[in-house]
């Protein structure tokens, strides 16, 4: 059951879902519309090193450029270019609501797109989500609204909320490989 803008409203006001900051204008009507954070990076392009999930290197960082970018000049996103991005928002799921994100349709017509992203239930942090570029350059401010968050309602709580990795998450958390 995909929640309405009631449902969510309802959940925000008994503190079960949390949304930091909140604006009751990010409540649309089957979702929430997220904003983009300040913090950009970079995949860095390279064909004489490969990255080993399995086995990944101690400097992982090397493999990105991470830039806090000033909300009045933006940020380019360029073509085909991988860039990870986080939202303004801190989220907090209760056990028994899943997210469900995508791009806004806005910056879909801008031609950015970004992988099928789950949240599970028990999630709390920043999201973290991958931008891919257009077919042309395009220029991203901190602040905008760039995702919409649906929320789904489980069966009946999950047995596991999310306790990852990522729990806890600010900013943008680069890859924690799982150990071998």
């Amino acid at each position: 059951m995909i929640l309405s803008d009631r449902d969510i409203l309802h959940l925000v006001e008994l503190k079960r879902l949390v949304i930091e900051p909140f604006e009751p204008s990010i409540v649309r009507e089957n979702g929430v519309d997220l904003r983009l954070g300040n913090i950009f990076c970079r995949m860095r392009r390279t064909l004489t090193r490969i990255l080993d999930t399995k086995n990944p290197p101690s400097d992982i960082d090397e493999w990105y450029r991470c830039e806090e970018v000033d909300p009045d000049h933006g940020f380019v996103i360029y073509p085909h270019e991988h860039v990870l991005a986080h939202t303004l928002e801190w989220i907090e799921l209760p056990d028994d609501v899943v997210g469900l994100v995508n791009v806004r349709s806005t910056f879909a017509r801008f031609g950015l797109y970004i992988p099928p992203t789950v949240v599970d239930a028990g999630f709390k942090g920043q999201l973290v989500i991958e931008l891919i570029g257009s077919e042309f350059p395009v220029r991203v401010y901190p602040g905008q609204r760039f995702l919409h968050l649906v929320f789904v309602k489980t069966t009946s709580p999950v047995a596991k909320p999310y306790h990852g990795k990522y729990q806890g998450q600010k900013g943008v958390t680069l890859p924690r490989p799982d150990p071998a």
